[in-house]
């Protein structure tokens, strides 16, 4: 399948001791469907891959692929340290039903020839499509809008990107005016929460890859954005921003508060973050709360 539209990153539930849930994936499969999504997207920083054994990664993904059962594509994270396991990753999401892999360049590698090579290795390495994942914040590697270009139009099996620098709108344009496939041009998508999807999806984004905790609201500022009502699309979007930017305070955990919001939905059953993370206090969570009755977010209705 072609990706594009809403692709949330997908959370990774655990009980209340930390075991990875299953029953938990499940149902937040049945979310994400639900609310009208274009795909999924496993085992990214915000699915917490990074604090996941061997194991329990391989057992994350073939859940999600099996919840899914085919009614969306499902991406799967692939980034490793070292190309051999990136490899040994990617072939295994793809013999799991993976219809692409993602993969960030490994951290901290400065030397973009080695990343380039990193790239070229992989690809050529899966019959699936590559997301090249530009996450600089995370990994330590800042790819430029040329570098990126460059890899899209010389290794084939890149086939999309998902864009975490900001601001994303300029480097969108960039890419649009070097991509030399029209194909892979319509192969970019935003990410950075939902922050910029509006601004991302008026530059020429293809979509979004991003995790909020309302993906019932993203899915529809796409869907009326495609079908020609920009105005529309942007109030909806501009009325739902102030979550969008509370959700987004990493440095309070991010991740902590989205899995706060789909546990006030009732679609998990624990709010848990594997260590180390920090601990949301009180007066978050109520600041939380507040916003989400003030936008008429109660628990189970759609926006």
């Amino acid at each position: 399948m072609s990706l594009h539209g809403v692709c949330p990153i997908t959370l990774t539930p655990f009980t209340s001791a930390g075991d990875v849930d299953f029953a938990g994936i499940d149902a937040l499969t049945e979310h994400y469907v639900e609310s009208g999504v274009d795909g999924l997207v496993a085992l990214g920083i915000m699915g917490e891959a990074h604090k996941l054994t061997d194991g329990e990664r391989t057992a994350v993904a073939e859940r999600y692929v099996a919840a899914t059962d085919g009614r969306v594509p499902v991406v799967i994270g692939c980034s490793a340290p070292a190309t051999r396991v990136a490899v040994e990753r990617a072939r295994e999401a793809e013999s799991l039903g993976a219809a692409a892999v993602m993969v960030a360049p490994p951290n901290n590698l400065k030397n973009l020839e080695l990343v380039f090579e990193h790239y070229g290795e992989l690809a050529g390495a899966t019959s699936v499509p590559v997301v090249v994942q530009d996450e600089p914040v995370n990994t330590g590697v800042v790819m430029p809008a040329a570098f990126i270009s460059r890899m899209m139009n010389e290794v084939e099996n890149c086939r999309y990107v998902k864009l975490e620098e900001a601001p994303t709108t300029i480097k969108i344009s960039a890419l649009i005016g070097s991509i030399e496939d029209a194909d892979k041009r319509a192969g970019i998508f935003g990410g950075l929460g939902g922050m910029y999807f509006y601004e991302e999806l008026a530059r020429g984004a293809v979509g979004i890859m991003t995790g909020f905790a309302y993906p019932e609201v993203l899915a529809r500022v796409y869907q009326l954005f495609s079908k020609g009502r920009e105005e529309e699309a942007r109030e909806h979007f501009f009325r739902y921003l102030p979550l969008i930017r509370f959700e987004a305070q990493l440095g309070v955990g991010g991740v902590g508060i989205r899995k706060e919001i789909f546990k006030m939905r009732r679609t998990i059953g624990s709010s848990h973050v594997r260590s180390p993370a920090p601990t949301l206090d009180a007066e978050t969570l109520r600041e939380l709360e507040d916003l989400v009755e003030y936008l008429g977010l109660t628990e189970g209705e759609h926006a």
